[in-house]
């Protein structure tokens, strides 16, 4: 025989302390609430409003640079501490809790083209014009000593990048070759090549570490594979590709910064055409970095602009910009995923929120609750026509505005134009490409 037994649990009605609000019961039974959806709604739209009215993502500006910052790199021990290489050559070490510049290092004369960080965190690499590459110690020099390298290597021509492989002492070097180098020694073990321009950018695959990837200036993108000491394979796109990063969750996985404002997500075994492209900027893309989850990246632009971008999705969920910016020139997004750097032309390091309106500091849980509740909601009626025109407008400076418009009338009329020439062909003479297909020019393997 079964007896139902009342049973009260003091936690579902009495309060925490004085001060907190009553606990009311409530029947989950839609038959007694008619009107539900519709105060959901309500209640989607203002959290909708609200996200954009505490949209402020601007924090700090790291100033004290005294030229351009041209590259950065990221601790992999500590979230406080990031690196900044400039075009006058100096190197500035930041700690981004008191947001004050803690070491400055003279490290080559003209420009720093590119820096990496040790995988353990103690020391890191710098290359630069002058054809050296240079390793110094992460702490700064004790009282008395001098601020030299600990090791310095001269190379034959201008080195024009560097990355630091995730789990060994060795690291690779990029200028008219890739050079793989070990730390114990001053001339490369092996040197890989395939073309005859000059290589922009070189990185390690953070997975599968013995993959590497490279761009050059003559429209390539070359796989290589550290092992065999050979090129695996190449893609070559309609315009040169500035810089290259891997999903750090996704180990086949690849975004390209193009010079036609695009960036293209390729899987580096079926290289035909790109899983997507996101097309947003108005002007070249000159730098990208994953964000640690692998779900968005981040993308600088010579428009003054940076963005964010979804892996799946092929337009921006956020743009940020200033006034005083210039062309962005690096970005990094960091290892706790909460914030993204960016360096510009006009000597500043700026700090952003990687969610533009997100609470900084502790939440109370129910605080928590509710901004859980808020996402939930604003999920569920994202396609809402009212709520997404509030949730995707964006103020944008006057010059990008009129650029974006102005491609959208150029690609229309492109469209109508195809559309008027296959209408008027014969049947079959003028083919449908896809737009990802367009971009690709050849794989060689």
């Amino acid at each position: 025989m079964r007896v139902k037994v009342l049973s009260r649990n003091p936690d579902d009605y009495v309060r925490d302390t004085k001060l907190d609000l009553q606990r009311v019961p409530r029947n989950y039974d839609p038959a007694l609430h008619p009107f539900e959806v519709a105060r959901e709604y309500t209640r989607a739209l203002n959290a909708t409003k609200l996200e954009r009215v505490f949209a402020k993502p601007f924090l700090s500006s790291l100033d004290g640079h005294r030229d351009g910052v041209n590259c950065m790199a990221k601790h992999p021990k500590s979230l406080s501490t990031v690196l900044s290489g400039a075009c006058d050559g100096e190197v500035k070490i930041w700690n981004l809790t008191r947001r004050q510049c803690i070491r400055t290092i003279q490290a080559h004369e003209g420009f720093v083209r590119g820096m990496c960080v040790r995988f353990c965190g103690t020391s890191f690499f710098t290359v630069g014009d002058d054809k050296t590459v240079k390793q110094w110690k992460m702490e700064s020099p004790e009282y008395g000593e001098e601020e030299e390298p600990i090791h310095t290597i001269l190379g034959k021509a201008v080195y024009t990048g560097i990355d630091h492989h995730w789990k060994e002492p060795v690291f690779a070097t990029c200028g008219h070759q890739v050079d793989i180098w070990d730390e114990q020694r001053t001339s490369p073990k092996c040197s890989l090549t395939w073309g005859f321009d000059s290589i922009s950018s070189v990185k390690f695959n953070p997975i599968e570490t013995y993959l590497l990837g490279s761009c050059a200036s003559d429209r390539n993108i070359v796989l290589y594979d550290m092992r065999k000491s050979t090129p695996l394979k190449k893609v070559i796109l309609n315009m040169r590709t500035n810089t290259l990063c891997w999903n750090p969750m996704e180990a086949f996985n690849f975004t390209a910064a193009n010079e036609d404002y695009n960036l293209y997500t390729f899987d580096m075994r079926y290289l035909e055409s790109p899983v997507m492209v996101h097309m947003d900027h108005v002007s070249a893309v000159l730098d990208v970095d994953y964000s640690p989850t692998g779900k968005e990246f981040v993308s600088a632009s010579f428009d003054k602009s940076i963005r964010i971008f979804p892996v799946d999705k092929g337009h921006s969920r956020e743009v940020y910009h200033t006034k005083r910016m210039q062309h962005v020139i690096t970005v990094k997004w960091t290892s706790d995923n909460k914030y993204i750097l960016c360096g510009s032309d006009e000597m500043n390091i700026r700090l952003w929120k990687a969610n533009a309106s997100e609470k900084l500091g502790v939440l109370a849980p129910r605080e928590k609750a509710a901004m859980n509740y808020n996402q939930k909601l604003k999920e569920k009626f994202q396609f809402h026509p009212q709520i997404r025109r509030i949730a995707q407008h964006r103020h944008l400076p006057k010059s990008i505005y009129c650029q974006i418009k102005e491609q959208r009338i150029m690609r229309e009329a492109r469209r109508r134009k195809e559309l008027n020439r296959r209408k008027h062909s014969k049947p079959g003479s003028v083919p449908l490409v896809p737009e990802r297909r367009k971009h690709i020019v050849a794989v060689v393997k």
